[in-house]
């Protein structure tokens, strides 16, 4: 029977590269507009298992079940036309050209127009750029990038970028947004800043959220649910309340396991 209220579950997922496991029979399910934070030592299993949602790794084992349709493995192109963006841990800008068309390519999978009808400015070539300016100036004034909508990415502090690498995959509308680390490299104020366009992005949108953060007092702030990793395992899955309490994610986090 399909839980309404579930977006993405994943049932028994395993991922290994040339026989070593990277993860191990994860279970676990997202509800719409939650946000669930991944978190877990360095090495534990978070960012390959970002990349088996979102279809760059294919897993070994086990199913996505993604708005109810239930996958062996998600393929890139599939996941994003569906409503799946994503951010990276290392800043995936094209650092060459100017914010607002670099959240423009964001828009790209709205596009209805052919690329014959894109060359020639002809049909519904107009109507497109139009929406896509549209939103990509939307989103630009939501995450306040206006300043420097036309400055060129590369030469922007670390944490500006960031935010615009959130304002690309806002373009694209996700109903599902993967966030591999995106407070990494900032200082106190830049995460509390970050934090809070999370949250309204949340609010504004209904995104659901699955992020990756290192920063626990962040994650227990911030999210509804946690899902912890060690070693590619799951060892706690529950609200910030239980997580902070569970035997097992104290003795990974506090080194006390035997």
């Amino acid at each position: 029977m399909k839980d309404a209220t579930q977006l993405l579950r994943l049932d028994g997922i395993c991922l290994s590269f040339k026989g070593v496991k990277a993860i191990t029979n994860i279970s676990f399910s997202v509800k719409k507009g939650e946000i669930c934070a991944l978190i877990g030592p360095n090495g534990a299993g978070k960012s390959s298992l970002l990349n088996v949602i979102n279809g760059v790794y294919q897993a070994d084992e086990g199913l996505i079940v993604y708005k109810g349709n239930a996958r062996k493995t998600m393929h890139p192109q599939w996941a994003a036309k569906r409503g799946v963006a994503r951010t990276f841990q290392n800043i995936a800008l094209f650092k060459g050209m100017s914010v607002l068309d670099n959240v423009l390519t964001g828009t790209n999978l709205k596009v209805k127009s052919s690329w014959i009808e894109q060359v020639f400015n002809v049909g519904r070539a107009t109507a497109d750029a139009q929406q896509q300016r549209q939103k990509a100036e939307q989103v630009i004034a939501f995450l306040k990038l206006q300043p420097w909508r036309n400055s060129i990415v590369g030469n922007l502090p670390y944490g500006l970028q960031k935010r615009v690498e959130l304002a690309r995959a806002l373009a694209a509308e996700p109903e599902l947004l993967l966030l591999d680390e995106p407070m990494a490299g900032m200082n106190a104020e830049e995460k509390a800043e970050m934090s809070r366009f999370i949250i309204e992005t949340r609010q504004e949108f209904g995104t659901t959220i699955v992020l990756i953060e290192h920063d626990i007092s962040v994650v227990m702030s911030l999210s509804d649910h946690v899902v912890v990793l060690d070693y590619g395992k799951k060892i706690g899955d529950g609200t910030p309340d239980e997580v902070r309490v569970n035997p097992e994610v104290l003795a990974a986090y506090l080194g006390t396991k035997h």
